[in-house]
């Protein structure tokens, strides 16, 4: 039996969510859902939960790897898994390797592939070689993005009321930072990013409006985000958020080994840069070596006249 942790913003399940039930559907006829203080989770057994366990706790309104992780073990006790598995995001990046101690399992990270012959696959050394890992009899997963084709596969599923025991939090949130994008960063297909090559904060438009032709999300580099030209949850990279998305376009972004380390998962990947030795370039599949102030409204113009 597989269990599914599944993550929403708002009450809107991630894409990823639904790659992760896809893909555990792909592997067993058992999948068990776990949903976190969602309002509606009927959404889930349209892509194979078979069981739903609703969890509505005060204690679980912000992230915390201690409860999350008590949660997650009380909850495949209940349900006599032998794998749970989790979305990629930047949660579960914390979560799954402590998860993974405290339930005596094997860690299979960014899983990338299904079962073949006992064993899946996965991307090592950023995205440069691929490596196959045996299944273990107990076992957390975390699934790459974009790994799996989203499959709907409606069931009647059972819905159950989830009371975990957590103990008293002695950490304290003060605040939390919340997405402004209009596309989540975790679920596009389509990523447009700049970084210190935008020259200031006020330029900006310059990257949203391209993103918005294209339906994308926007992004940053680090030393964006470190500047306060942008905020922090737009921060991709190796440091930041990695990436795995169909179409990553990064403008005035020179290329850290660190921030290409990161996005390497993506499957097509677009620089435009003002700098033809840009380390960048040599990660691309496409570059266009000119002045971004230039070329970007421009393609920005064909791209709205195509969809007009």
């Amino acid at each position: 039996m597989i269990l599914v942790y599944t993550e929403h913003n708002e009450g809107q399940f991630s894409k990823k969510t639904l790659e992760a039930l896809s893909y555990a559907k792909a592997m067993s006829d058992k999948v068990v859902a776990l949903a976190i203080n969602a309002a509606d989770v009927t959404v889930l057994q349209t892509y194979g939960a078979d069981k739903i366990l609703s969890v509505s706790s005060d204690q679980l309104r912000d992230f915390s790897v201690k409860h999350y992780v008590a949660l997650l073990l009380q909850a495949a006790e209940k349900e006599q898994a032998t794998t749970i598995l989790l979305p990629s995001s930047a949660n579960t990046r914390y979560l799954a390797p402590v998860l993974a101690v405290k339930w005596g399992a094997a860690y299979l990270s960014n899983v990338s592939s299904l079962p073949k012959d006992g064993k899946v696959q996965k991307v090592v050394f950023s995205s440069k070689a691929i490596a196959w890992l045996p299944l273990e009899q107990k076992q957390v997963i975390t699934l790459a993005g974009n790994a799996t084709e989203i499959k709907q596969a409606p069931v009647q599923a059972e819905v159950e009321a989830f009371t975990p025991v957590l103990s008293e939090d002695t950490i304290k949130v003060v605040g939390t930072e919340k997405f402004t994008n209009k596309v989540s960063i975790d679920d596009a297909s389509i990523v447009v990013s700049g970084g210190r090559g935008m020259q200031t904060p006020d330029n900006w438009h310059i990257v949203e409006d391209l993103a918005d032709a294209l339906g994308a999300a926007t992004a940053c580099t680090k030393p964006v985000s470190d500047m306060g030209w942008r905020p922090h949850s737009e921060h991709i990279g190796q440091t930041g958020k990695p990436l795995s998305c169909d179409l990553y376009i990064a403008l005035g972004v020179s290329g850290a080994i660190q921030h290409i380390a990161g996005v390497n998962a993506s499957k097509v990947k677009v620089v435009i840069n003002s700098d033809p030795e840009a380390p960048f370039f040599k990660a691309a599949d496409y570059g266009i070596v000119g002045d971004l102030f230039e070329v970007v409204p421009r393609l920005t113009e064909k791209i709205k006249q195509l969809h007009s």
